[in-house]
């Protein structure tokens, strides 16, 4: 099983990313697929869930309108599109699955700076 996440990097606030995560070894439409992200100092947080018929099943309150969780079944990537980013986004971003035990990628730097 392998997740690789992509697509983070430096942005000025209100500015967008679009983060990807590729995956393999297992049969990726069948799973709900999740986007964390921890920052500096604090606890691993759900982002956004996907499940398998890309139906968004939860998020945090603090990106509802400004992140969209997407899937591509074929592709066998998830994607976090970030638009209007802030400095409070700054974080390491995870994508993430569960079968029996959870799987996680390396994660992707997302910096939100002026």
């Amino acid at each position: 099983v392998q997740l690789v996440e992509s697509g983070g990097g430096l942005v000025q606030p209100v500015g967008s990313l679009r983060l990807s995560c590729v995956a393999s070894g297992f049969t990726f439409s069948l799973y709900p697929m999740t986007w964390y992200r921890q920052a500096p100092g604090k606890e691993r947080a759900l982002v956004e869930r996907i499940d398998t018929t890309a139906g968004v099943t939860d998020y945090t309150d603090s990106v509802k309108g400004r992140f969209s969780i997407s899937r591509d079944n074929a592709k066998n990537t998830v994607y976090l599109q970030m638009n209007n980013l802030k400095p409070e986004d700054t974080a390491v971003y995870y994508c993430s699955f569960r079968r029996w035990t959870d799987y996680w990628g390396q994660g992707t730097q997302v910096t939100v700076s002026s």
